[in-house]
């Protein structure tokens, strides 16, 4: 008996002693307002305890609880066109880098948010090193003494007329007049910012590690194809007509941009892991 009770003991003592999940300390979420027509403007703002995050979908949000990307998350069709604004103050001794941590403890508190983990066969792009020679211009280097730490800024806003994003510390991208203009990001950085664009998700398989500036230019056509897949991807809802483009659509002058730098969006399919929502509220709760 005394091996058992030692046994019952220290498992207690185990539960005991696991800590709790990271929640913020106040927390206000509400519907975002709505933007101009065919228009979005988003951001995330830290300001010492102080977070605010404008105008994203509940997707975002979940992809960003689960540290996951936005096509790896599924769930009723809601999910991309809802958005939602959120307030929040950390508690003391946080840091930044346990925000996704309390955005989930959120979900489940306001939303219900109840989901499990699945494998799932999709269709992709893996950037890869194409024929050489490569070409890439990398990023001036930050100034002698400035300390590399997260962008605790970043803001974004598109229309008809193009997207501009500042992703904080000196990095950004413009996509207006037929030309992606990309400065100071990662391969990883520029994956994400491209994938937005194109009809599938996007991978980087290049193992380059530096940080480096693109232009690409792109055929008229495929710029108001690509402007059409980023409001659809970002929860513009699209009269039907707009929406018919995309079946014709094309990203060859992108992918041939890239191609001209050594690199290459290879087709193929991969498991990826994925976030299936069971159960969501469309109401939060009261704050």
């Amino acid at each position: 008996m005394k091996p058992i009770l030692l046994a019952v003991l220290g498992a207690g003592l185990a539960l005991a002693q696991t800590p709790s999940p990271p929640q913020f300390e106040v927390a206000s979420v509400r519907p975002s307002a709505t933007s101009g027509q065919n228009a979005v403007t988003v951001g995330l703002h830290l300001d010492g305890a102080q977070v605010r995050i404008t105008s994203l979908t509940m997707r975002d949000y979940i992809a960003m609880a689960y540290r996951v990307r936005q096509y790896q998350v599924e769930g009723p069709d809601w999910i991309t066109s809802e958005k939602f604004d959120l307030s929040a103050k950390l508690p003391a001794g946080s840091n930044s880098d346990q925000i996704p941590d309390m955005v989930a403890a959120l979900l489940s508190d306001r939303f219900n948010l109840k989901f499990h983990r699945a494998s799932k066969e999709l269709p992709l792009y893996a950037l890869i090193i194409g024929k050489p020679p490569l070409s890439l211009h990398e990023s001036a280097p930050d100034a002698a003494g400035v300390e590399a730490r997260p962008a605790t800024n970043i803001t974004a806003a598109g229309n008809e007329a193009g997207v501009s994003v500042d992703l904080g510390r000196g990095s950004y991208y413009t996509f207006s007049n037929n030309k992606f203009e990309i400065r100071k990001v990662t391969m990883d950085m520029l994956v994400r910012v491209l994938e937005r664009y194109v009809d599938r998700p996007l991978v980087d398989q290049t193992g380059l590690k530096g940080t480096y500036d693109f232009d690409l230019p792109v055929t008229p056509e495929d710029y108001q194809t690509m402007l059409i897949r980023a409001a659809v991807n970002s929860g513009v809802v699209l009269p039907p007509q707009a929406l018919q483009l995309l079946d014709n659509g094309s990203i060859a002058s992108l992918t041939g941009g890239l191609e001209k730098l050594g690199l290459k969006m290879d087709a193929r399919k991969a498991p990826l892991d994925m976030i299936v929502v069971d159960q969501i509220s469309k109401t939060p709760t009261d704050n």
